[in-house]
């Protein structure tokens, strides 16, 4: 190998460095602002629920409205939309959705601050955003391939799913209370998970172009769900309801 070829290997490397980390960025910008944006629409719905609340919830009745039931099924079905037409959309109408799903979750978590005191709920926000920061960096910067880990943790989320709805019909305290435990572990663990796959994912691409922005948005959702799903299940634990 002349100097010239071992010239030539260190600008690539380099380059998919830059790549990776342009990546990685990208990913972290998509999610801490969905964050902010979930953040922001919770609060000021929560602060206004004078005006807001009968729009969600019948008052006299005391049953979900209809806009209520579009808050909290619409998420779910944006996220299978984007999930399936990823290829089809472009990358301004996926960011659109996806500006507009944050805003929905917003709406959706805007409910915890009726279940639960605000000190709680700043005390859950604190607590997950340490420990997702902690096995982000961890998913990031581990030799372990957490590979063997995925699938373990994806049984781990379909069966805590299964007992959550079974809960719904026993209203076991218990049983929600090791739910809630177990939803931590694994979101804990998808995490780290999901961020290693990210990071892997950012090394194999030649160049940011328009797919790898669409990539570094879904890796965003994906990261985002860990956050709330991890969020939610530390306020279940820790959070004292009303």
């Amino acid at each position: 190998m002349n100097y010239t070829e071992e010239n030539k290997i260190t600008l690539e490397a380099v380059q998919t460095q830059e790549v990776s980390r342009t990546f990685i960025s990208k990913v972290f910008l998509w999610m801490s602002g969905a964050l902010l944006l979930t953040a922001i629409t919770a609060f000021l719905m929560a602060a206004n629920f004078e005006t807001t609340l009968p729009l969600l919830v019948n008052m006299a009745t005391g049953q979900i409205a209809a806009l209520g039931w579009v808050a909290i099924f619409a998420p779910f079905g944006l996220v299978l939309l984007m999930s399936a037409a990823v290829n089809r959309l472009p990358l301004n109408v996926l960011s659109l959705l996806f500006v507009f799903y944050s805003i929905l979750m917003g709406v959706s978590l805007s409910f915890i601050f009726l279940a639960y005191d605000i000190s709680n709920i700043g005390i859950a926000f604190a607590v997950t955003a340490g420990t997702f920061s902690v096995m982000a960096v961890m998913g990031y910067t581990t030799k372990t391939d957490l590979t063997k880990f995925g699938s373990l943790l994806m049984m781990g989320l379909f069966g805590i799913i299964i007992a959550m709805v079974v809960n719904i019909f026993m209203g076991s305290a218990t049983m929600d209370y090791i739910v809630s435990i177990l939803g931590v572990l694994i979101f804990t663990g998808l995490t780290a998970y999901d961020v290693q796959k990210l990071k892997r994912f950012s090394a194999q691409i030649g160049e940011f172009n328009n797919t790898a922005g669409k990539m570094a948005l879904m890796g965003a959702l994906t990261l985002y769900l860990d956050f709330i799903n991890l969020f939610l299940f530390l306020l279940r634990i820790f959070g004292r309801r009303r």
